[in-house]
């Protein structure tokens, strides 16, 4: 399968490290000229020096910054071509009850995750139409299938939303040859968040998770990148609103 994404124009969230820096770096080496989003600047700067592309400070929950942002890349001379929502996760939070939980802390992981993964898609969409050429690539997880190794109520709804976001989204925008689809990554080790998390579980912890995946193995952000390239690319033109787990098998 010879994957190419020479003259495209990539936008990629939540690029300064772990799956979007690999994202990022897999469609700069394939020949896209590459957007990288984030509001971590010394992460964000590290991935551009290591070849992500362009870097662009940006938090995706902000509506009027995500506008902004879009028309100044399209200003450069080129719609976008691909959006791959990955900025989320669980912006610094743990596990704990119900009852503790504040609406700051519900908000502010929504804010992340679906309303960002909106907004984006939003600002993108009427170039893609103009050009009836799109790919959307929604990174959710696997607590968004099932529940949250981490606890954290808002995080598996939120993941769960982007989900059903992502199948609304394949029907409205179908009719302008654009694709919008969503990988549901298992447990990987790839940023300061899931070292802790991996950390915590301890040996016991973590043999446990080994041993509920197929493979025995965890995967790694490479992993991820591979699977969007694939969604993104000309083999998967007529494939929509789908969910694709990478995760090792469960």
């Amino acid at each position: 399968m010879n994957i190419d994404f020479a003259s495209k124009t990539v936008v990629v969230t939540g690029a300064a490290h772990g799956f979007g820096r690999a994202i990022a770096l897999a469609f700069a080496a394939h020949g896209a000229i590459v957007y990288a989003c984030d509001v971590n600047a010394e992460g964000l700067a590290e991935t551009v020096r290591l070849g992500g592309g362009k870097g662009l400070s940006l938090d995706v929950g902000d509506h009027d910054a995500v506008q902004s942002a879009i028309a100044q890349i399209e200003s450069d001379g080129h719609a976008v071509d691909i959006l791959v929502n990955n900025a989320g996760g669980v912006r610094g939070q743990v596990g704990r009850p119900i009852e503790e939980i504040s609406a700051a802390d519900w908000q502010t992981i929504f804010d992340a995750n679906v309303s960002g993964a909106f907004f984006m898609t939003q600002a993108v969409a009427p170039g893609m139409k103009r050009q009836r050429y799109g790919r959307v690539i929604n990174i959710s997880s696997g607590a968004g299938l099932g529940i949250s190794l981490t606890g954290i109520q808002a995080y598996a709804s939120a993941k769960a939303g982007q989900i059903g976001l992502t199948r609304q989204l394949a029907h409205e925008l179908g009719a302008w040859n654009i694709t919008v689809n969503n990988i549901a990554p298992g447990f990987v080790r790839s940023n300061p968040t899931t070292e802790r998390q991996w950390d915590a579980m301890g040996t016991e912890g973590q043999e446990k998770l080994l041993n509920n995946i197929a493979l025995k193995r965890l995967g790694t952000p490479d992993d991820i990148a591979n699977a969007v390239m694939f969604f993104a690319s000309e083999q998967a033109g007529w494939i929509s609103g789908q969910v694709l787990s990478v995760d090792g098998g469960k």
